[in-house]
Formats: C-alpha cells, sequence, structure tokens
C-alpha cells in the first residue's frame, strides 16, 4: 500500500481531497513514494494551496472550522463556517493578562450562529473541541453553554457546558462544573437504583463536592439525626456524619471552596407520613471539615427549618421553610445578615438568573426577585399555592407548582407561560436540564418526566414504589458521573438516569483565563483544562453514537443558557487531538 493511501485511511480524508492530494503528490513525484518524507512533502505542499479546505494537526485531528473571535465571528478556515453574531461584542478588549481583543457574551441574549454546513457534521467519529474562555467570580447569573450543535426536537447532538445548578429542590447542587455531552437519536432512558443512605425517610438535598456527590438526609426516629453521605459509585454510601442532633439535613451548597449543610427539624407530616418524635429545632449552617467534622458557622435567628442554600454574588444565602423570618445572608465568621422578605411572604427554594437571586413561594403560588437590596414580585402562577423549583432551559426560567402540578416559563415581569402537566401529578418539584433536555421529578407518585416544547412532558420512569403511603416524591436532583440523579421520599433512594453520554468535571472551574479541550475519541471522552486532562468517562459503544443533526450550530448558548464570559480562539476538530497537541494549543493559548 503506498504511503498516500495509508495517509488516506488513517486521516479519513474525502474523495475529493484524495484527488487533489494525488494530483499535488506530481510536485514532488522525484521522492520515493514509499519514503516517509514524501508524506511530508506532499501534506505540505497540500496545506499550502489556496484551495485547502481544512488542515490536519500534527497527530491527524483535521481542523474544520476555526473562530478566533479576535475582532470578528469569521472562521479562519475555508469551509464557510462564519458566525452570525446575535448582540455579541467582537472587539472587546480582552481581560489582562491577555491582550488584543475578544468576544464578550452578557449571558442574556448574546450569542453566534453559525450555518449547518456538511463540516460541521461529525457522525459517529471522533473530533474535538478546544477554546480559551474568561469568566469572572462572585457572579449573578450561571455561566451557560460554550458550544453546542444539538437538535431539541430529535433530541440528537452534542454540547461544552458550564452546569450551575440550583432551586431544584433545595440545594445548589452544581456549581461551575463543565460538561462534554453527546447524544445520539432515540438515546436509551437506563435507570439504576444507587442504594439508600442510611436508615433515611427522604433524601432531602443532593450536590457534588470535591469530586464526588452528597446526600443530605432525613430520618424518622426520635433520637436520630440527619446526616450527609459521600456516594461509593457501587451503590454504597459512606457516612460523613451527622452536623447537628435535629432530624434533617435539609440544603447543601459549595462556597469558597467548601461543603456546607443546613440543618432542619422537617415536619413529616408535610409529606403524609407519621411525624418525627425528634425534639431537636433546626437552623444552623455547618461547614465540612472532611471525615465526619462539621463546623457550625452560625444559627440563623428564629428559623427552626433552613429550605434553600445558594451562591449569589460571591455570597452563601440560605432561606426559613416554616418561620417568615426572611432570606440570610451569610457574612462569615457565625453572622447571618436578615435580607428581609417580599411583603413578609416566606421564600423556598432559590437560584441565581440574569442578574438577581430568585425564589419560590410558600405562601402563594407566586416567585420573587432579590436584587441585593429589594425584592419585587414577579408575578404568580395560575391558581397554585406554592412554587417548589426552578430550572434555566435554553436562556428561559423555568418554575415547579403545587397543586396543578404544572411548570411554568417566566416570560418578563409579571407574565408567565404553562408548558404543560406532568401526567396527572399534582407538584413538580426536583429540576434540572442534563444532556440537553429539561427533566421534573413528581408527587404523589414520584415520577420523572422529560421536557418536550412547547408543551408536551414524556414520562421516562418513576423513583418510588412504597406502597400503601399518600405521597411520593422526586425531590432533588443533581448531574454527576455523566448522569442525573434524583432524590426521593419515602423510600430515600436515590435513583439515577443516563440519555446519552456525559463527561463532568466535578470541581467549579477557575475564574480568569482557561484553556478547556473536550475530546471525544472511540468509545470514551475527555476534558482537558490549561493542557491536562481533568476529567475522563467511562467506556460506551461509538458505533451507536452518530450525531449528525440539522441544527445550526451555536457559541455562546444552548439547552442550558447564554454564555456569560469571554471567548476566544474556538476550534472544531474532526478526529481526536492527542494529548501533546491540546498541551501545545493551550500553551499557545497563554501567549497569543
Amino acid at each position: 500500500m503506498s504511503s498516500l493511501a495509508i495517509l488516506f485511511r488513517l486521516r479519513r480524508i474525502s474523495p475529493r481531497r484524495q484527488r487533489r492530494l494525488w494530483h499535488h503528490r506530481r510536485l514532488v513525484r522525484w521522492l520515493p513514494a514509499s519514503a516517509d518524507v514524501a508524506i511530508l512533502a506532499v501534506a505540505v505542499v497540500y496545506f499550502a494551496v489556496g484551495n485547502t479546505t481544512v488542515a490536519l494537526s500534527a497527530e491527524g485531528a483535521e481542523l474544520i472550522a476555526h473562530w478566533p473571535l479576535a475582532g470578528d465571528a469569521r472562521d479562519a478556515t475555508a469551509t464557510g463556517c462564519d458566525g452570525e453574531p446575535h448582540g455579541v461584542q467582537l472587539r472587546a478588549a480582552a481581560p489582562a493578562p491577555l491582550a488584543g481583543h475578544a468576544a464578550r457574551f452578557d449571558g442574556r441574549d448574546d450569542w453566534l450562529g453559525v450555518r449547518n454546513v456538511g463540516p460541521l457534521q461529525v457522525g459517529s467519529g471522533d473530533f474535538s473541541v478546544a477554546c480559551w474562555l474568561h469568566t469572572a467570580d462572585g457572579l449573578d447569573d450561571v455561566l451557560g453553554d460554550i458550544v453546542s450543535h444539538y437538535d431539541p426536537a430529535t433530541r440528537t447532538g452534542w454540547m461544552l457546558s458550564i452546569q450551575d445548578q440550583a432551586g431544584g429542590t433545595s440545594s445548589h447542587a452544581n456549581h461551575r462544573h463543565v460538561t462534554f455531552s453527546v447524544v445520539p437519536p432515540r438515546a436509551t432512558d437506563r435507570w439504576i437504583d444507587c442504594g439508600r443512605p442510611g436508615r433515611a425517610v427522604l433524601v432531602y438535598a443532593l450536590a457534588v463536592y470535591n469530586g464526588s456527590l452528597f446526600a443530605g438526609t432525613c430520618v424518622a426516629g426520635r433520637d436520630e439525626a440527619g446526616r450527609v453521605f459521600r456516594y461509593a459509585d457501587d451503590g454504597q454510601w459512606i457516612d460523613c456524619g451527622a452536623p447537628d442532633r435535629c432530624n434533617a439535613v435539609s440544603a447543601m451548597a459549595v462556597y469558597e471552596g467548601k461543603l456546607f449543610a443546613a440543618v432542619s427539624k422537617y415536619r413529616l407530616r408535610g409529606s403524609s407520613l407519621a411525624e418525627s418524635e425528634n425534639p431537636h429545632r433546626g437552623g444552623k449552617v455547618y461547614r465540612y471539615e472532611g471525615g465526619k467534622q462539621w463546623v457550625c458557622v452560625g444559627t440563623l435567628p428564629d428559623v427552626e427549618a433552613i429550605n434553600g442554600m445558594v451562591v449569589f454574588r460571591g455570597k452563601l444565602y440560605a432561606s426559613s421553610m416554616y418561620a417568615r423570618a426572611g432570606l440570610f445572608r451569610y457574612d462569615g465568621e457565625n453572622t447571618w445578615t436578615n435580607c428581609g422578605s417580599p411583603n413578609g411572604k416566606r421564600v423556598e427554594a432559590l437560584c441565581v438568573y440574569n442578574g438577581s437571586l430568585m425564589a419560590t413561594g410558600y405562601d402563594e403560588g407566586g416567585v420573587y426577585r432579590y436584587d441585593g437590596q429589594t425584592w419585587q414580585h414577579c408575578g404568580r402562577l395560575g391558581d397554585n399555592t406554592q412554587t417548589y423549583s426552578f430550572a434555566i432551559h435554553y436562556g428561559r426560567l423555568y418554575v415547579g407548582t403545587w397543586p396543578s402540578g404544572r411548570v411554568y416559563r417566566y416570560d418578563a415581569d409579571q407574565r408567565w407561560t404553562d408548558v404543560g402537566r406532568l401526567g396527572n401529578e399534582l407538584e413538580v418539584m426536583g429540576m434540572a436540564v442534563y444532556n440537553g433536555s429539561m427533566y421534573g421529578g413528581t408527587l404523589p407518585l414520584a415520577e420523572v418526566y422529560r421536557y418536550q416544547p412547547p408543551n408536551r412532558w414524556t414520562r421516562v420512569g418513576r423513583v418510588d414504589h412504597t406502597p400503601d403511603v399518600r405521597y411520593r416524591r422526586a425531590w432533588t436532583m443533581a448531574l454527576f458521573n455523566g448522569r442525573l440523579y434524583v432524590g426521593t421520599l419515602p423510600s430515600a433512594h436515590v435513583w439515577s438516569l443516563e440519555a446519552g453520554r456525559s463527561v463532568m468535571l466535578h470541581r467549579p472551574l477557575p475564574s480568569g483565563w482557561v484553556h478547556l479541550a473536550a475530546v471525544k475519541q472511540g468509545g470514551r471522552m475527555k476534558i482537558y483544562l490549561n493542557g491536562h486532562v481533568a476529567a475522563e468517562s467511562g467506556a460506551f459503544e461509538p458505533a451507536n453514537v452518530d450525531l449528525s443533526n440539522p441544527h445550526p450550530l451555536t457559541i455562546g448558548f444552548g439547552p442550558n443558557d447564554y454564555f456569560n464570559g469571554y471567548l476566544r480562539d474556538v476550534r472544531l476538530y474532526r478526529g481526536a487531538l492527542s494529548p501533546e497537541e491540546v498541551a501545545r494549543l493551550a500553551k499557545a493559548a497563554r501567549s497569543p
């Protein structure tokens, strides 16, 4: 077999490009066809000619599009993949230490659209995406999607995102977690029972911290206390201790590099179970110090139960569940400052969205916005009496309700759109966006549904089959290890769903400039951070992952939210970049 034939096979070069290579080989026909130097010479001539449409990296990955984003949205290759800007500031001064320009995305409605030309279709083959990005610390919005080529109608494609899941229901479950996902058409929904943490009756809170999934629990016994457990990936849960003597660990969040947990006296009769005889009040927040060590960082005044926690503008916030005590901000040491409440109303779930801290309501079916100083009423959702959970999907805020079992989309001011009921259920609790789709968990059957716009919900499973009880709840959700995790009541099992494949960086993305690369190679996926492998997926069958779809590619937008930060040097390759190639890209990015 000739050298060029080997080159064609290894590089998957199209017949049209093969003919060009054979033509340009005549220019170096005085070299032996079998010599390595012939291959090099042909490649040099070919990739230097004016009609070149692609370039090969040293390792063989084929650069099919390159958006420098250093003053315009043009594709630096000749494949016709120029971006169409929608509100993006293309000549923004790059934050230090970078010189020159970068594209600034405001996190609200800025994005680049790229016409779906043939080279963008990666099919079932290997591919890579790399970019340089800058994000701020102390944000008042989520970070959103970096690059996405995903069709929501067929649930097919891929995306590189930064996950920030809060308000579904009580915890800030994921915070600044980079995720690379691939979803083939008709991806199978695979559920796994991940076991029961301890003697719990409710998995109240889920959060990802320091590379692991943690669960906060509620127990029923008089002499039992709510505990925190770490998942061991094999259905086993490692006991991380009871922060307090009350019956529930009700909310968790990662703040300043540490895991924080709120404790409560949860009234089990609210879930139509026998009331807990545990007499101890909650209302405290603890910081995890490893092992079974917890340090109290203060008590919320006049609060027996804490419902939600979230990080907003670099501060940790917590809400009261039963008492009309308001929203509290952690100001260090043991100090919690009361930030008031919207006209004396109690607030429940908390999330961050478009510059504000958003809160659901316990006293009416309303939603409220806090800007750091004052509260604003954002309207009531139908005839509901409570709002329970949040999710951000394609840049829009969605809220789950009781007792209609419906989800509403926030349009602006006090305007809401009903996007449908989840089966015949009465309440929507846990919500999350996972691998391109939005999911919701319910009461009374503890079912999980997937959203199909504009108003259809498809049942994808039931996660609690406890007999002879009135209510079963799919209470809380988190993303971990490429799967969607759901905590339940009253079986208190955690279930996980896989629909498509993804790999996640389970530590918060550092603020400032970083270089990211995501690689799909064979049956594995990797995320590189600053030139080093930071996360790797398990193995899967690559032939079953065809990502071809008719949707445009988007930069700075996708199934989660609009990107909030700066982007530069976005590259898409057919083929897998090697570790050495990624390291070179990261090094080049540091001195552009």
